[in-house]
């Protein structure tokens, strides 16, 4: 049985608990300055006040500013009863920390008689702009050493440096780990020498935050050994970060993978300068854009334009009398870098050799792949370019059903026969979840067990789904590559590019898994388990672990770099992770590349993909965990307000996945009674989790349905933009881009819907009243449930009885407008019943849920009509109301199936299958 949650917290996170202990502070000591001498009352405020101090020390250990010696400073102030002092100096601490302005002002984490003087805008003295950032160094040391190290450090930093920063020192193994999970700011460590493994740290006050910390066991590992461990561990943590290891070892006694650690590696003997520029470099590196610096320094040179594009330069634009407002609104640098060369600086996205290249492999070290490709149409087309790259006529692909519709084209495309799996139900909010791991075993045996294993080239499933489902993407992986282990991955990851940015997320991507079982597969310790594994299987049971001698890992993830990172509109990329991509899949990529990429990509676009890239190297940490936090504070204030509640429900994980998929039994992040629940154990384990930053609200209780509801209320009155709605709830989205303000406007417009809401029922009448009980019980309770996929009909499957259409064939006999008819929605059934087979020949896309609930090829079944015909959208592409449903003429079934038949190549394979059709 999975064992409960049991470690929760009123706070989510320890940035949460930081800040109110701030705040609690500057209220206490506030209320101790304005306390009578001697009274009970100051006693009482300053014991508090103590407590607190004690309580911060812990937390701000992890932290340059405020600091230990800053919280030292304040208990001295407190002891010798500087009261006003004291509390006009913790104010103005808390004042910097809720605003970051301690960011940008060095001064505050120097001590004030080394402080750089610094603008209000956090330039310094000379006008150049400065970036703050933070370096931990690992080491046992005392004060007094930890004091001369800071003062050394300091003494190198010249005022003309764009980087500035300030060191943290950690003195043992755990702490170091603490920190950079607490410490946003921390941008390169420096490991000096062994430390010694625990903390002396970790009290009950810090222990609910650092579970993924905890969890490590390497308390037994020899003292020598942990600084390169800990330079590992931080590759697979904190990625971005650069790391540095300075030791006595001799370089012939380094082992290889210590060497492979660490950006470089330092000697006691050498000069501190040394290492204080290395860290300079490194982060100088980082902050570098090729493309979009080149596109800054061509947009500076004067230039004769003579080539296409009137609007380069802004000259069509700004000489015009009439459509000069068009130039103001976007201002004369957008225009001056828009141009059609290549040259100058520039690249081409189709054959680079210059900055855009250099671009898109800082790109992929950035997203851990091996390769990665920008695109400026849209993940739409990255998803066809992967597809077409990939597969040939003929061969499967295995599916979700419900993923995007350009996965659906693209099969059209590449000729693919699909393999659709079917997403589990949640009927009751009216979508579906994603595709249980058993289901895609047992489509894959069946087709093993019909000889066409071999034609299955690829596994195709969207993570994480619009509404926030995550697959466990190594579980997955692993199993199947066990039954087909040269299978290729697309992880469609439109609405996932941010999770490669913080551990509980980037475990569950494409990318990181592809990496992490290639280096597994490798081990001897693998193949010890491997044999093991296969030695205990019982009889007819199946084998989940694969076979190291034949498993190819061959992974790749498409991004909408745009949805949730800074990116302009329809800016994506392509990530892989494909051990085998040189040699069988480089020269096909390139040209499905070439066919779908324009050779006049938008320049702004990927200067925006550069820009946003290095982004994420440097804050990408701390801004997704921060939209994180904010969608957790969302969550708790809707749930734990009465009037919210009234109308309001926040689905939570048990509201989207059922039990048997969650082993580690956490069913809610939030309740009132018990505050936050942690969600490491189930981002570990479980077979799907729910992204956080997806917020469903149900709203069945109000009597509007979901497009209503966005449309009257959120748009009209408060102009909130989301994406999606189903029957009876609506998706809110948190991103890097979500700021507290925002947070806030969406509670009070919720609470303002809320109030009108009151209003609204006290005014029905009767009657009325009645209507709308009848309404919210429609919304509530009776809710239409949702079809699977049928099957192809047999003209148009692969091999009779078994899984696979051909939807390529099916799509362009439709071509022929003579081959297809309309049957009115009201005769679908009737005809049905009278024995006629109604097979689609078209894609119908509702919006929502916006993928095909019917595909050309399939046959329409009455829970599919049953289905449309409880659609309350007014948007379904490929259905015409005025017309009807579009399907194939049976005579032309008939026809094609004749024509089909005979000219099979696979003649025997259909004598020895029954012609039954098969739910496929």
């Amino acid at each position: 049985m999975p064992q409960k949650q049991t470690i929760s917290t009123r706070h989510y996170n320890i940035a949460q608990l930081r800040i109110e202990s701030w705040n609690q502070l500057k209220n206490t000591s506030t209320s101790l300055d304005s306390s009578a001498r001697g009274s009970v009352d100051e006693k009482d405020c300053k014991q508090e006040v103590k407590k607190l101090l004690n309580e911060l020390e812990q937390i701000e250990s992890y932290f340059a500013f405020p600091g230990v010696p800053r919280l030292k400073m304040l208990c001295e102030m407190l002891d010798r009863q500087e009261h006003t002092a004291l509390a006009n100096k913790i104010t103005e601490i808390t004042k910097q920390l809720v605003s970051d302005r301690y960011r940008n002002h060095t001064d505050n984490i120097d001590d004030d008689e080394h402080g750089v003087e610094l603008s209000g805008d956090g330039e310094s003295s000379d006008g150049h702009h400065k970036h703050h950032f933070e370096v931990l160094i690992v080491e046992d040391i005392s004060p007094q050493e930890e004091t001369k190290l800071r003062n050394d450090l300091r003494d190198l930093q010249a005022s003309s440096e764009k980087f500035v920063y300030n060191i943290v020192v950690q003195r043992s193994f755990e702490d170091a780990m603490i920190a950079l999970h607490f410490n946003y700011n921390i941008q390169a460590v420096v490991i000096r020498y062994a430390p010694p493994y625990h903390s002396k740290k970790v009290t009950p006050q810090i222990m609910p935050f650092i579970q993924n910390i905890l969890k490590l066991d390497h308390a037994s590992t020899p003292q020598s050994e942990l600084g390169p461990l800990l330079g590992q561990l931080i590759k697979k943590f904190r990625p971005e970060i650069d790391t540095y290891y300075v030791t006595d070892t001799a370089l012939s006694n380094l082992k290889d993978s210590t060497l492979k650690s660490f950006r470089r590696i330092f000697y006691r003997v050498e000069d501190l300068q040394e290492l204080h520029l290395t860290i300079l470099r490194g982060i100088g590196e980082r902050y570098e854009t090729p493309f979009f610096s080149a596109l800054m320094e061509y947009s500076k040179k004067p230039t004769g334009v003579f080539h296409a594009m009137p609007i380069s330069r802004g000259n069509s634009i700004f000489k015009s009398r009439w459509i000069k407002d068009f130039g103001n609104f976007y201002g004369r640098n957008m225009f001056l870098a828009e141009t059609s060369s290549t040259t100058g600086g520039l690249d081409s996205l189709l054959q680079p050799t210059g900055s855009l290249k250099k671009a898109q492999k800082m790109a992929s070290n950035a997203y851990g792949s091996q390769q990665t490709f920008f695109v400026t149409n849209g993940t739409s087309t990255a998803n066809k370019i992967v597809v077409q790259a990939l597969i040939k006529p003929g061969e499967v692909v295995m599916i979700d059903r419900d993923c995007h519709k350009s996965h659906h084209y693209g099969l059209v495309l590449a000729g693919a026969y699909p393999v659709y799996l079917d997403s589990y139900p949640i009927e009751e909010y009216s979508m579906y979840g994603a595709v249980p791991l058993e289901q895609i075993k047992e489509k894959l045996l069946r087709l093993k067990k019909a000889g066409r294993l071999n034609l299955v080239k690829m596994l195709l499933l969207t993570n994480c789904t619009f509404d926030g489902l995550v697959y466990n993407v190594e579980k997955v992986m692993q199993e199947i590559l066990a039954i087909k282990p040269d299978m290729v991955f697309l992880w469609d990851e439109a609405w996932f590019a941010f999770a490669g940015f913080t551990y509980n997320y980037k475990q569950r991507t494409g990318m990181f898994v592809a990496k992490k079982l290639y280096e597994k597969y490798k081990t001897a310790s693998y193949r010890e388990e491997y044999t093991a594994h296969i030695n205990n299987l019982k009889e007819d049971e199946l084998p989940k672990l694969p076979d190291p001698d034949k498993v190819r890992i061959r992974v790749y993830s498409t991004q909408s770099t745009h949805k949730t990172l800074s990116s302009f509109r329809q800016g994506s990329m392509i990530h892989i992770w494909d051990e085998d991509f040189r040699r069988k899949s480089e020269t096909t990529f390139m040209e499905a590349y070439m066919t779908h990429t324009s050779t006049s990509p938008n320049y702004q676009m990927l200067a925006s993909l550069d820009a946003g890239r290095r982004q994420v190297q440097f804050e990408g940490y701390e801004l997704v965990e921060k939209s994180i936090e904010m969608a957790m504070g969302l969550r708790a204030k809707i749930n734990d307000h009465p009037r919210l509640s009234k109308y309001f429900d926040v689905l939570t994980v048990s509201d989207f996945i059922p039990q048997e998929y969650r082993e580690s039994g956490l069913s809610e992040y939030y309740n009132k009674k018990e505050g936050w629940n942690r969600m490491e154990n189930a981002w570990e384990k479980d077979e799907f989790v729910l992204d956080p930053t997806k917020i469903t609200l149900h709203i069945g209780r109000t009597g509007v349905d979901g497009d209503t509801f966005k449309n009257k209320y959120l748009m009209d009155k408060f102009n909130i933009q989301i994406n999606k709605t189903s029957r009876n709830t609506v998706l809110f989205m948190t991103n890097i881009g979500t700021t507290r303000g925002s947070v806030a406007y969406l509670t009070n417009a919720l609470l303002k819907i809320a109030d009108e809401l009151d209003q609204e029922f006290k005014s029905l009448n009767e009657e009325e009243t009645t209507i709308r009980q009848n309404k919210i019980q429609s919304l509530i309770k009776d809710f239409p449930p949702l079809p699977d996929f049928s099957y192809f009909h047999e003209t148009f499957q692969a091999v009779p009885g078994v899984p696979g259409g051909n939807i390529r064939e099916a799509f362009f006999i439709a071509y022929n407008e003579e081959s297809c008819e309309y049957i009115k929605m009201d005769d679908c059934l009737p005809s049905m019943e009278n024995g006629r087979t109604l097979v689609a020949s078209s894609f119908i896309i509702p919006y929502p849920p916006g993928f095909p609930v019917l595909v050309p090829g399939q046959v329409v079944s009455k829970e599919i009509i049953h289905f449309l015909n409880a659609l309350d959208v007014s948007e379904i592409h490929g259905y015409r109301a005025d017309l009807g449903l579009r399907v194939f003429k049976e005579s032309v079934l008939n026809r094609h199936k004749t024509v089909t038949s005979m000219g099979s190549t696979n003649t025997n394979a259909k004598k020895k299958l029954s012609t039954k059709p098969l739910k496929n």
